[in-house]
């Protein structure tokens, strides 16, 4: 059996860096807002989930991803 990561839930000081939603990372990358999904539930790219359960992707996280 595989564990997926769970996703971090938003704090006061994560909600003040910059998070992006999957479809602003999904443009970013030029793929399906589906995909950068399943990057998140795979680890590729480290999410956060804010009190509502949407996810949200810190832009470091995304900037290290595009460098790679």
């Amino acid at each position: 059996m595989t564990t997926t990561p769970e996703a971090a839930t938003i704090t006061p000081s994560m909600a003040r860096q910059h998070n992006l939603t999957p479809g602003q990372v999904a443009e970013m990358f030029n793929v399906n807002p589906k995909t950068v999904a399943r990057w998140a539930s795979t680890g590729v790219l480290p999410s956060i989930r804010t009190p509502g359960g949407h996810r949200r992707f810190r832009e470091a996280d995304v900037v290290a991803l595009l460098n790679r």
